[in-house]
């Protein structure tokens, strides 16, 4: 059963392109160069508002271990590099983790 891990960040209006290419560039191949065992893949979800710009970030596992392996014991707190944390407005601290009971196309 595969598990998403689901992160919330928000910029200003003006960091979120910049934000939005760190991803791709630096945070992205980052957690891919770790080789964790179980990571199945990346997505980013991004909503204008009237004065920022919400950004959601979805990392798949195939199990809940996998993200242990990547976070360590205290798996929900966030994973935000310091070049992020340069360009983000706020973020959430912790991450939430949801079990895949279906996915269907």
């Amino acid at each position: 059963m595969a598990i998403k891990r689901v992160w919330y960040g928000w910029t200003t209006l003006e960091n979120s392109d910049v934000y939005h290419q760190l991803l791709n560039d630096h945070v992205i191949p980052g957690i891919v160069a770790k080789n964790i065992s179980g990571y199945l893949g990346f997505e980013i979800l991004r909503r204008n508002h009237e004065n920022e710009v919400e950004f959601v970030t979805i990392i798949t596992f195939e199990s809940l271990q996998n993200v242990i392996e990547f976070q360590g014991e205290d798996y929900t707190r966030c994973y935000v590099p310091d070049a992020a944390q340069k360009v983000l407005k706020r973020w959430d601290k912790h991450a939430s983790h949801y079990e895949v009971l279906e996915h269907r196309n």
